[in-house]
């Protein structure tokens, strides 16, 4: 299926956001994932369903001031 990931279109067979950011390589920590404009809290990234389309925005945080 396709989905967006920061404006930009992705292909991927990922069901949930686990299996994205598993398959995008994002780190563990320090990130927080919206899907159409909702953050979603890690805890419901395993059981998250992804549909075509869905578009996912990847926030990292950074160190700095």
């Amino acid at each position: 299926m396709k989905v967006q990931v920061n404006n930009k279109e992705v292909e991927t067979t990922a069901s949930t956001i686990t299996g994205l950011a598993t398959q995008l390589q994002l780190p563990e920590n320090g990130i927080a994932i919206a899907v159409n404009n909702q953050m979603i809290p890690r805890p419901q990234w395993d059981e998250f369903s992804l549909h075509e389309n869905d578009n996912l925005i990847v926030i990292k945080a950074a160190c700095g001031g």
